[in-house]
């Protein structure tokens, strides 16, 4: 995206003058003020003198100019209107092109320092730094040279700095901290063709592992181990980026960190964001205090919606996410509404709050980056930006933590391989509507052997996929060979070997859509040009298959941002409690009248 306040650091906007050497309103030649109409004695002393005025003053010519305009007829007085008029027409000229003059040195300098002003906000750090150059992964070009957009947005519990302390408490003992953990986790993914998006949540209580890390800004470092996703921050936001990308094998190409404070500015800065809850709830741990009903939170009380995890579903983080979900797509749909974006004060607000809130990597460190991404995010349709939460599972070992669910490894694929999962219409896809057929049974990888056949013109595709299979744990006597020229790639199957082939596809980033079912025995996948390089299909831009779509979504909780009238499902569980007390928390809401309302 073109940009035309991105100019070289240090200096004003190309063509435009520095204050210091702003051109200055000219003064009066031969006095110490420009005379003001019908002021004759300034015009006498320091005027210049008319044609043929010798002597200056208001003798000489201009006498004998008023001598002989009187003596043509009595034209004097026409001809002075006239003159006059001339006079008033160029001193007014020139005023207009002095004041043009300094408001477009004035206006080009404000606009120059308010940009320079905006890059100074911005803190930024490496995506990759004390991890590994490929500890986030890359993105595949579709066939038209065009990459999809992944960036990991994270809400931060830090409490570095004095405010953060105040709005999110904890500080008592031990003052302001010096890290935080990741307690909101999105990854936004923008398609190739920006024609849709998916926001998928991963709940902060998911069990993963950590790879090796080392902040390069605290030496904080750690040899790996297993634990909550949103400790990983503890390491720096490269290492929340690795953890992230090994679990889904999503390529994740910039980060957003947003803290406490930020929440509360960027939220006042819009003017509040419309939110919907399902009844009266109070929970006690975040102070949340909302009626049944549409509220417009600013501030804290935006904050308070955010952090609400005991107040909405079963009181997991589970429930948090799906009101995040909530709250972000009212703040989705104001920003696009008339008048958000085209309002000068709204803007320098917003602008001024989220480059100060936000820490991003060097990637998005610039204004005129932070630009084109939201130029990049305003042309996706609300209808088609799908919220989604990873499904997850209870831990065995842990019945406060949760594991990577059913279909999760689906939904990582479709978002992966660029798969949209709205229609062009903007409701679900057909696929998630639709009744699947039984699923074959899952048979394992290392049960499974595959034939591996190039038909593309890049050699050696045949054999690298081979070989990335029999890493994954395929049978060893899975082979490699050459086919017919192709377009497609294909995975064909024998009979009764359906679920042999989804083991295969499932480890390759293949849709469903490319299997079909033959005649002979054995599992043989034609590699076709839509393939040309890497061991994992790169998709299209396209919809996914009625299968993918269906598994993807299943328990994912789906909803499109241009739903407007969502509202937060409030817990019927007695997840806060008073004095002691466990209660709903509408309960809570009834035993609290004296406690303010959010929106107050």
């Amino acid at each position: 995206m073109s940009d035309p306040w991105d100019r070289p650091a240090g200096g004003p906007p190309e063509g435009r003058v520095p204050y210091d050497r702003a051109p200055q309103p000219p003064g009066p030649r031969g006095g110490s003020h420009d005379a003001g109409p019908g002021d004759r004695g300034s015009r006498a002393r320091g005027g210049d003198p008319d044609p043929g005025d010798s002597g200056g003053g208001i003798s000489g010519g201009r006498a004998a100019a008023r001598a002989a305009a009187h003596g043509r007829g009595g034209s004097r007085r026409r001809g002075g209107s006239r003159a006059k008029r001339r006079s008033g027409g160029r001193r007014f000229l020139r005023i207009a092109a002095i004041t043009v003059s300094l408001l477009v040195v004035v206006t080009a300098g404000a606009g120059w320092w308010f940009y320079q002003h905006l890059n100074g906000n911005i803190t930024s750090v490496s995506l990759t730094n004390g991890v590994g150059k490929d500890s986030a992964g890359k993105e595949k070009a579709d066939a038209f040279g065009r990459t999809p957009i992944n960036i990991l947005v994270m809400g931060s519990d830090g409490r570095t700095s004095t405010e953060d302390c105040k709005l999110g408490g904890g500080c008592a003992k031990t003052g302001v901290q010096s890290g935080g953990n990741a307690d909101v986790e999105m990854v936004l993914h923008i398609s190739a063709d920006r024609s849709n998006a998916t926001v998928m949540s991963i709940p902060r209580d998911t069990e993963v592992d950590v790879p090796a890390c080392t902040d390069p800004k605290t030496g904080a470092k750690t040899a790996g181990y297993h634990g909550m996703i949103n400790s990983a921050l503890a390491y720096g936001q490269a290492c929340q980026v690795a953890t992230v990308h090994q679990l889904t094998n999503i390529p994740i190409d910039h980060f957003i960190q947003v803290d406490f404070s930020g929440v509360v500015s960027m939220s006042d800065a819009v003017g509040g964001v419309p939110v919907c809850v399902s009844g009266d709830v109070y929970d006690t741990y975040s102070h949340l205090k909302l009626s049944k009903g549409t509220h417009t939170l600013k501030g804290v009380g935006a904050l308070e919606f955010l952090r609400s995890r005991h107040g909405f579903g079963d009181g997991s983080d589970l429930g948090r996410t799906y009101a995040q979900h909530a709250f972000l797509s009212s703040l989705i749909r104001k920003f696009k509404s008339a008048g958000t974006l085209t309002n000068p004060e709204a803007v320098y607000k917003l602008a001024n709050a989220a480059t100060k809130a936000l820490t991003v990597d060097t990637g998005l460190g610039s204004v005129k980056k932070l630009i084109g991404l939201a130029d990049d995010v305003n042309k996706v349709p609300s209808k088609r930006i799908t919220f989604t939460t990873m499904q997850t599972a209870p831990d065995p070992s842990d019945s406060n933590r949760v594991v990577v669910g059913a279909g999760a490894q689906t939904l990582f694929s479709t978002i992966a391989g660029d798969q949209a999962l709205t229609t062009a219409g903007g409701g679900k896809s057909a696929a998630a509507k639709a009744t699947a057929s039984p699923s074959a049974t899952a048979v394992p990888a290392s049960q499974v052997t595959v034939s591996v056949r190039n038909g593309t013109t890049v050699g050696g595709r045949a054999g690298d996929i081979a070989g990335a299979l029999v890493k994954k744990g395929f049978d060893p006597a899975t082979s490699s060979g050459n086919a017919d020229a192709t377009a497609t790639t294909t995975l064909t199957y024998g009979p009764g070997q359906k679920g042999q082939a989804q083991t295969a596809a499932k480890a390759l980033g293949l849709p469903s859509s490319h299997l079909k079912q033959g005649t002979a025995a054995g599992v043989t996948l034609v590699i076709g040009s839509d393939w040309s390089s890497g061991t994992s299909f790169p998709g299209g831009s396209g919809t996914a298959s009625a299968g993918d779509t269906k598994t993807a979504l299943a328990n994912a909780h789906p909803e499109t941002a241009d739903k407007s009238s969502s509202c937060a499902e409030v817990s019927t569980y007695k997840t806060v409690e008073i004095n002691g007390v466990p209660m709903t928390p509408g309960q809570a809401y009834a035993a609290s009248p004296g406690k303010k309302d959010s929106d107050d």
